[in-house]
This record gives C-alpha cells, sequence and structure tokens, in this order.
C-alpha cells in the first residue's frame, strides 16, 4: 500500500476533502497549490516530504522514525 492510500484513508476518517487540504498546503507553503496538482500527485504517489509533513499535521498526525534495529 502506497503512502497516499494511506493518507486518502486518513482523509477518509477525519471526513477531510481534496479541497480542504489542497488549501492547507497552499496555505503552508505560502503559495498557489490546486486541488489538480494535489490530486495528480497523489496518483502519481509524488509528494515530497515537506507536503507531507504539512498534511500529516493538517490531519492531526505525527510522522516518527525508528531505527530498524527496535
Amino acid at each position: 500500500m502506497t503512502l497516499c492510500n494511506e493518507i486518502r484513508k486518513l482523509m477518509v476518517d477525519k471526513d477531510m476533502t481534496l479541497t480542504q487540504l489542497a488549501r492547507i498546503i497552499a496555505e503552508n507553503k505560502g503559495k498557489h497549490y490546486t486541488v489538480q496538482n494535489l490530486s495528480q500527485k497523489m496518483r502519481s504517489n509524488t509528494l515530497n516530504a515537506n507536503e507531507i509533513d504539512i498534511i500529516a499535521n493538517a490531519l492531526d498526525y505525527r510522522i516518527i522514525f525508528y531505527p530498524k534495529s527496535l
């Protein structure tokens, strides 16, 4: 399962639309960001780390990295 599919599931759980998410990303990046742009990036699985961080925060989640040895 791709990260973008997981994001879609979280959006459903939080009752958030792509439009709302695109608006939040635009506000956080400080530049124009369209629903079409977000949709295309999610389809092609090409979101960058900054966008994923913004999305996680918008959905009230935190990204944590753990060492493999745990």
